[in-house]
């Protein structure tokens, strides 16, 4: 996957995270790219320990896990923030 499309891939992503965790006022686009590029990796961590394959391409089963790693990155933060 070229770094474009990465890009382009994490701010969908990292957008749909927000709006589900409701932090889409709190995070501008670059911080959405950025949430969605690292819960890509993230997702494909938490998939691994499941035994399944991690962010792959551009399909479906990539999307999905990119959306759980980044909502996973999401939810630790906040329980940070809370806690500090």
């Amino acid at each position: 996957m070229g770094i474009i499309l990465w890009i382009v891939f994490g701010a969908i992503v990292g957008w749909l995270a927000s709006i589900i965790m409701k932090t889409n006022n709190q995070q501008g686009p670059l911080l959405d790219i950025i949430v969605g590029v690292v819960g890509a990796v993230a997702g494909g961590w938490i998939m691994s320990l499941f035994g399944q394959g991690g962010v792959s391409g551009f399909n479906l089963y990539s999307f999905v896990v990119a959306l759980i790693g980044a909502v996973v990155l999401i939810a630790i933060v906040k329980a940070v923030r809370r806690t500090a």
